[in-house]
């Protein structure tokens, strides 16, 4: 009887196990289908899925290939290599790039999608400003130069912090009402797909799943 006891326990035991796996595995891939948001937890950014616009109500599972802080200066330089910037190494900017969006505690992929919409990272930028690559410091005395690429971003990360996302202008059309008012949304609406491209490192998906993003989402929290 005792033995019969522990037979049918350790049954009820193993069923109960199995179900709890099964509610926990549903559970997940139910979020995700639902379109759970991808986050910026410490040095993690985890898998999201996304409505796939080509085919309507489908879901596409997008994963980034993110798993450490390193690895967002990896997207960076990706995208610099894919659009043939100037800036090289491409490893080197890659990791400068990440270094001053943490310094200011902004989205990594902010200055460059600004730098890709201005003068598309850097190769088309004013002969008399050649280290300007976000279109910064434009005035009627001539435009801001810097002494270095790094420069440049690093003044801009500065002051885009202190003077629009301290101040309330956390995505990217509501930056585009002050950094160039006269845009008539075309602008937001470019910066929007190269942080989308960099987000799943994919220049179609940048295209397809772009939106009007919030400029901390994958920012270094504050201390």
């Amino acid at each position: 009887m005792q033995k019969f006891f522990f037979v049918f326990s350790w049954f009820l035991v193993s069923a109960a196990a199995v179900l709890v796996g099964a509610s926990a595995y549903s559970f997940y891939f139910l979020a995700q289908a639902n379109g759970a948001p991808s986050r910026f937890e410490g040095t993690q950014l985890q898998k999201i899925a996304a409505a796939n616009p080509a085919n309507q109500g489908d879901s596409l599972l997008v994963t980034t290939i993110i798993e450490s802080e390193d690895a967002r200066a990896e997207l960076v330089a990706k995208f610099l290599e894919r659009h043939n910037s100037p800036m090289q190494p491409y490893d080197y900017y890659g990791r400068k790039l990440v270094e001053i969006a943490d310094r200011y505690h902004i989205d990594f992929r902010l200055l460059p999608a600004i730098a890709m919409q201005e003068s598309n990272l850097c190769r088309n930028t004013n002969p008399g400003a050649p280290n300007n690559c976000l279109g910064f410091g434009i005035h009627k005395r001539g435009t801001l130069d810097f002494d270095s690429y790094e420069a440049g971003f690093e003044r801009a990360g500065r002051e885009l912090k202190a003077y629009y996302i301290d101040r309330g202008l956390t995505t990217v059309e509501l930056i585009e009402s002050k950094y160039t008012p006269s845009s008539n949304g075309s602008w937001a609406s470019s910066v929007n797909q190269w942080m989308a491209e960099m987000r799943y490192d994919d220049r179609q998906l940048g295209r397809e799943l772009k939106d009007n993003t919030s400029v901390t989402e994958f920012a270094k929290p504050s201390p």
